[in-house]
């Protein structure tokens, strides 16, 4: 052979990175550096010191994130479709761990401390629930009229049940993260007309209902999105301050790390809930502009992806994820600019969080395998 001339090894290596999507990568990437440096301003304030190791923790997730990101690039989808069943009874039996086990905080049990991680079951809960649904719909999805009761009865318990879990702990904003994740993917799937108007009936007479089982700091978030002011010192505080720091960084911003609301410590819980309101603080109307366009992005080459899949499970299986993504971007910026009650959703790929950002990058990783596993025949 030329000594000239590419080996077997690098021909396979070329051959295997021209499989990937290099757009979808970069835009990974571009959420992760602008996440970085929106956390790192997040995390050193005037009175910060105590959490601004927190930046390089993240670093650590980010890292091991990537790492899960190009294992499941390279692992077949359809055996994780496989191993669903497995996973989610994993994934619930933290659950139920959690619930006696867990580590309070917040008011809240929805951690299971491991000394070195706290680690959060509902988070992954979210991507073992899309694996499941996706191998479930799949099998039972039908033509016509769309699926029916029989259809949906498996799949409705599969999402009722760590549902109600979560919603135990309580953590209404997850348990609304994995209602309108498994919704999604089930309008994907197309279900018949009756059932879906059922459901919304249902949804709208259980709303009055379901009122009666909140926590009362849950009511109170939902009274004081409706009017803030009736205690801005109290329940009303986060959203207020929250409101002040996106006003106030207008169209270009008060410039990296000079925002008055996040570097004082106006804004609360600036480096998971509120990453977004430091970001508009900071850099401004141009900075969330800019956020919200490579999310957008994103989703146009996820489905672009889904569109190209090879087979029917890996399209289920990218607009589950999509979804989950979708969800929590929509949720979250809609909390911190008023749109929507204060709950705890983190904004994905930017928010602090090692359960989230490897859940993240884990179902970030099932969507790049759907695109390598669309060459292989």
């Amino acid at each position: 052979m030329n000594e000239f001339e590419p080996s077997s090894f690098e021909l396979e290596k070329r051959t295997l990175l021209s499989k990937l999507d290099f757009n979808f990568v970069l835009i990974i990437l571009a959420l992760n550096l602008v996440g970085l440096i929106n956390l790192y301003s997040a995390t050193h304030g005037v009175h910060s010191q105590e959490i601004n190791s927190l930046f390089i923790q993240q670093i650590v997730w980010l890292v091991l994130g990537w790492g899960i990101f190009f294992l499941f690039t390279f692992l077949d989808y359809q055996f994780l479709s496989r191993a669903s069943i497995p996973i989610y009874l994993l994934n619930f039996s933290f659950l139920i761990l959690t619930a006696f086990f867990g580590k309070v905080s917040l008011g809240a049990q929805r951690w299971i401390d491991l000394g070195f991680f706290r680690y959060q079951p509902s988070e992954s809960m979210k991507l073992a629930m899309i694996l499941v649904l996706a191998r479930l719909l799949y099998r039972k999805s039908v033509e016509g009229s769309g699926m029916g009761i029989r259809d949906l009865f498996i799949p409705g318990l599969f999402i009722l049940v760590p549902f109600l879990f979560v919603i135990e702990q309580p953590d209404l904003g997850t348990a609304m993260m994995l209602a309108a994740t498994s919704g999604t993917m089930l309008l994907f799937v197309k279900i018949r007309r009756s059932i879906l108007l059922s459901l919304i009936v249902s949804a709208a007479v259980a709303i009055p209902i379901g009122w009666n089982f909140l926590q009362g700091y849950q009511k109170a978030r939902i009274l004081t999105f409706m009017a803030p002011d009736i205690d801005p010192k109290g329940t009303g505080y986060n959203s207020i301050q929250s409101k002040i720091a996106v006003g106030s960084g207008r169209i270009v911003g008060k410039g990296f790390r000079k925002g008055t609301q996040s570097q004082l410590e106006f804004l609360p819980e600036r480096h998971t809930d509120f990453i977004f309101s430091v970001l508009a603080e900071e850099h401004g109307f141009i900075g969330c502009l800019t956020v919200i366009s490579l999310f957008l992005i994103l989703f146009v080459v996820g489905i672009r992806i889904a569109s190209q899949s090879k087979d029917k499970l890996g399209a289920i299986l990218c607009v589950g994820i999509l979804s989950y993504l979708f969800w929590h971007m929509f949720v979250n910026i809609g909390m911190v600019i008023g749109l929507l009650p204060i709950v705890g959703i983190p904004l994905p790929l930017l928010s602090y969080g090692g359960s989230s950002m490897l859940t993240t990058m884990a179902g970030l990783g099932i969507v790049s395998a759907v695109s390598y596993r669309r060459y292989l025949f």
